[in-house]
């Protein structure tokens, strides 16, 4: 095997810089660390094309835009935009190839509407040279009532047909609803019916070849559209346009078998089941039988994923987290080969392939680690060479990152919490540091091993990170989830307040400058730990935080899913008792709070209720709001602000401390 020098590197570097991201503004040293960690990735979302010569990439634009660049693999020329988004409201969320010559892309965004702050995609199609738009989604016409938010889905590349493809779009008239499939001349913007629209048909799932053979139904014993989270699969023999009962599964009580691809060579669905309260993937047979057969299951964690490959959607492993990552091929050769290409990499800690041309020759991979946000390769199986195209964050490059160590540390009631440790770079034995604990959002989630831009910022201006996940955190079963850190919000944010002790024990952390930094559910983790220990953490940053239980569910009445944030949430003493805003009188530290507003996901009520509690309190704090923004506050530039407003705010309270 060998590596060649990277040809289109340097094209890429300029044209990027160039249309992208404006100059990294310098402070002492030479290297702004807010400007550089809050930068969107430089490359993102790379896809190769049906040959295996060009490539697509998302580059950022300043605010939310970005572009969808296209690269020859082969040498010789620029990359070039093909489509360019403001995000104003809409940005690009991803864009694969049809073809050699053509584009699908996924747009989204979040836009005001008569039911509030509604996020909205669609599905454009483009040439790969730029120009030839055509929107692929339905819009409203005369006869629809409401507003159509979801443009629909690609569930078929059918790489037999050049330029076409299958697509889930929805459909109302007259008040009924539902989801047709629907074949697309991408070029010609023509489209027939596949499968007509079925009012509780919610996912459909094709073969790779253009014969839908799997529909998911919801069951629906509320009003309306609200879901109960319950769902009956059907599915078809091979060339029958019969529908036949498969299984069903129920997303609150996660029981049942979910499908998410069909192997077409074997005739059979890949799916997840619950095997001893652990996630697994289990196969079921589309021949008529039905046959059930567990794939794959491990007896510590969940697994996490199939990993497919190319148009055809091949699976081709599955992917799991312990302390680290790993991923196990089903074919021995194509594990053999990526154990090859990690010996031949620098950063082999997180190796994957992304995709693949149409025949197989070339793959696309991505390799990283904890200390390095990853670089994109091509490589091509018949010559054995590896091409390096990329890094994914040029901002960060030939600057020192940290490494992340695995640990684990007693809770009160002595079990072991696993968790991420980022020291300084170069620090290889922390001694009375600064040290921030940040919980993860969801709470089901969980935090993986790996470069991570928010902990890598604060290890860089000095800072011990602790990322901890807590019980209620997601992958390592039912029983660590228990009941999700809302109705059991104790034992999450005790988990949460042990991280702190144990910094703290251990002597890594100055209990003076010891600090809680969180996003979502870890903004309320952050909050709620300052009302239950309001000596522990001597500032609070909390990033776009939930901090009301039951004005929480109140925001979701009426949405599809209002029934499984009831359920998530639930009723009792615990809605009071954990929200943060109503318990605002109880923190005695100083508290940032930051939020974007047009987050649908946890409204910015939920920090004004914070704002407004802390205020009555007469407790130091400051809010900061961006009008735009939505949940993940995609804006390089307030990234950057949010960032160095924290860390200024962090010194401060180091300042204050006694």
């Amino acid at each position: 095997m060998k590596c060649s020098p990277n040809r289109p590197m340097l094209a890429l570097f300029a044209a990027i810089t160039s249309v992208a991201l404006p100059s990294l503004a310098a402070d002492i040293g030479g290297f702004d660390a807010a400007t550089a960690f809050g930068a969107r990735p430089s490359i993102s979302r790379m896809r190769l094309s049906p040959d295996g010569k060009m490539a697509v990439f998302l580059a950022p634009l300043p605010g939310m835009g970005s572009a969808a660049m296209t690269i020859d693999l082969t040498g010789g020329s620029k990359p070039r935009m093909a489509l360019v988004s403001d995000g104003k409201p809409y940005r690009l969320q991803e864009c694969n190839w049809v073809a050699n010559d053509r584009l699908v892309c996924t747009v989204y965004g979040v836009i005001e509407s008569a039911a509030g702050i509604l996020p909205v995609t669609r599905v454009l199609t483009v040439s790969s040279t730029g120009g030839e738009v055509k929107v692929l989604s339905n819009e409203a016409n005369a006869t629809t009532q409401g507003y159509l938010a979801y443009g629909g889905a690609v569930i078929d590349w059918l790489p037999e047909l050049d330029g076409k493809i299958l697509m889930s779009r929805p459909y109302e008239r007259a008040g009924r609803y539902g989801i047709s499939v629907d074949r697309i001349d991408t070029r010609t913007g023509s489209a027939e019916h596949v499968e007509q629209a079925a009012g509780s048909a919610a996912e459909y799932l094709s073969d790779g070849h253009g014969q839908v053979r799997i529909a998911v139904y919801s069951v629906h014993p509320y009003l309306g559209d609200i879901t109960s989270g319950q769902f009956s699969v059907r599915y078809r023999k091979r060339g029958s346009p019969e529908w036949l009962s498969l299984a069903e599964f129920d997303t609150i009580a996660e029981t049942g078998f979910r499908p998410l691809m069909i192997d077409p060579d074997q005739n059979l669905v890949y799916g997840t089941k619950k095997k001893d309260g652990r996630w697994a993937i289990y196969s079921m047979s589309l021949d008529g039988s039905a046959a059930e057969t567990l794939v794959y299951s491990r007896d510590d964690v969940d697994i996490e994923t199939l990993l497919e490959v190319g148009r055809q959607r091949r699976v081709v492993g599955v992917e799991y987290s312990t302390d680290f990552t790993h991923t196990d091929y089903f074919d021995p050769g194509l594990g053999k080969l990526m154990t090859a290409l990690g010996k031949a990499l620098p950063s082999t800690s997180q190796l994957g392939i992304v995709d693949s041309s149409l025949d197989g020759n070339t793959l696309l991979i991505h390799s990283g680690s904890d200390e390095d946000p990853g670089e994109y390769y091509v490589f091509h199986r018949d010559i054995h060479q590896l091409e390096p195209i990329s890094p994914v964050r040029l901002q960060l490059q030939g600057h020192p990152l940290a490494k992340v160590q695995p640990v684990s540390y007693p809770a009160r009631d002595n079990e072991r919490i696993p968790g991420y440790l980022t020291l300084p770079p170069g620090v290889t034995q922390g001694k009375g540091l600064p040290a921030v604990v940040m919980p993860h959002g969801g709470p089901t989630a969980r935090d993986r091993w790996g470069f991570d831009w928010l902990a890598q910022y604060f290890a860089a201006r000095g800072y011990a990170v602790l990322q901890p996940n807590f019980r209620g955190s997601d992958g390592y079963g039912d029983s660590w989830r228990g009941l999700h850190g809302f109705k059991d919000w104790r034992t999450s944010v005790n988990d949460v307040l042990d991280a702190g002790h144990w910094l703290v024990s251990e002597g890594i952390a100055d209990p003076n400058k010891l600090f809680i930094v969180g996003w979502s559910y870890g903004g309320y983790a952050a909050l709620q730990s300052a009302v239950v220990e309001p000596e522990l953490y001597k500032a609070v940053v909390a990033i776009a935080p939930l901090t009301d239980f039951a004005s929480a569910k109140g925001e979701w009445k009426g949405w599809s899913n209002q029934h499984l944030v009831d359920q998530q949430i639930g009723e009792g003493p615990h809605i009071v008792e954990g929200s943060p805003a109503r318990n605002a009188g109880r923190i005695k530290v100083p508290v940032l709070l930051f939020h974007g507003g047009m987050d649908r996901n946890v409204s910015i009520h939920q920090s004004r209720l914070m704002d407004e509690g802390l205020k009555k309190a007469g407790a130091k704090h400051e809010l900061v709001t961006w009008d735009t923004l939505d949940h993940g506050l995609e804006d390089s530039a307030a990234r950057a602000t949010m960032l160095r407003k924290s860390d200024e705010f962090l010194r401060q309270a180091i300042l204050l401390a006694p």
